[in-house]
């Protein structure tokens, strides 16, 4: 017949369309691989103890004598992944506190990739601007000081190449 539309059989996807869409899978799992390799150093090489690591001491530490904004990150994250949120709150409390967060957003764009939608975050830019005001005050102010609720906080540094 003239003018009738043949039916067309469904275009299979190529093969880098195929790639692509594993690719768009996995890519929740490659952003998870440096909190794995974080996880295996501080199983590794635990942070807490008083030994020599590879890392060697933190610069910021040994440069100026008092904790700043990365100090004590690797211990949080080592108490964090040991269950023990007490002592991960007393090495790096504003990080800590960003877990969930960070957690919640992976959780999001993971399930959303595969069709799941949960409610976005509504944070406000105040409340970014007041984290990230939180975070630098307290990781280069208040928790080295040596009174009140924030001599809690103080770690001494731990590296003996720097005691």
């Amino acid at each position: 017949m003239p003018g009738a539309v043949a039916p067309t059989a469904p275009v299979e996807p190529g093969r880098f369309a195929r790639l692509r869409e594993r690719l768009r899978l996995l890519a929740p799992l490659a952003v998870l691989s440096p909190f794995a390799a974080a996880a295996w150093f501080v199983l590794r090489f635990d942070p807490t103890d008083r030994t020599v690591d590879p890392t060697g001491p933190c610069v910021w530490h040994a440069a100026t004598g008092i904790n700043g904004p990365g100090c004590g990150g690797t211990r949080m994250f080592y108490y964090l992944i040991h269950g023990n949120l007490v002592e991960a709150a007393r090495h790096h409390l504003p990080a800590l506190l960003a877990v969930p967060v960070l957690a919640y957003a992976w959780l999001r764009w993971t399930l959303g990739r595969f069709g799941v939608q949960l409610p976005a975050l509504r944070l406000s830019k105040a409340m970014w601007i007041g984290y990230a005001v939180f975070f630098l005050v307290f990781t280069t102010v208040l928790r080295n000081l040596d009174w009140g609720p924030f001599g809690w906080f103080n770690i001494d540094n731990l590296d003996p190449r720097t005691q």
